[in-house]
């Protein structure tokens, strides 16, 4: 079993908070608008980390991190990417991807708005962890916790804290 910290839209903003939680998890997974190397830089120091880049990215971010980042953890077919939609409005750049050979757990941030909900149709569990960072529109920032074990994703828990 894993536990995991799933994260997006840091915008170069990290802070012990967010620190504090990565260390409490077996693996940290930032969906893109990381900002700042220094923000990857500090979630390594306390977890292993898989993140991708994100549209704000600059190339020094992109040459480190990939668009996509797809892989197994404990059974768990998983697929992250930035810009991805959530279902019934998946991003053109990956709807092929998703219909072809759907993961059984979806990850996408850019939109700063938490979401978590079933493709019924793909089969897939969707996530977006909402924003970490200060930077944009929302109220609170978010990430989310939760399990990976043996194929199945459990425990899942809605961090919140104060802009």
């Amino acid at each position: 079993m894993k536990k995991i910290l799933l994260l997006s839209d840091t915008h170069s903003y990290i802070d012990d908070q967010i620190l504090k939680h990565a260390k409490a998890a077996d693996e940290v997974w930032h969906a893109g608008d990381i900002g700042d190397l220094a923000v990857t830089d500090a979630l390594k120091k306390v977890a292993p980390l898989r993140a991708v880049f994100g549209n704000i990215d600059d190339h020094e971010i992109r040459k480190e991190f990939p668009l996509n980042n797809r892989f197994i953890c404990e059974g768990v077919d998983v697929l992250i990417t930035h810009i991805g939609g959530y279902p019934g409005r998946y991003s053109p750049a990956i709807r092929e991807e998703l219909r072809a050979n759907p993961p059984k757990l979806f990850i996408c941030g850019h939109s700063h708005i938490l979401k978590v909900m079933p493709d019924k149709k793909l089969k897939l569990l969707h996530m977006n962890p909402g924003a970490i960072g200060k930077h944009g529109f929302h109220k609170a920032r978010t990430m989310l916790r939760f399990t990976v074990d043996q194929g199945k994703i459990d425990n899942l828990e809605v961090i919140e804290m104060k802009r």
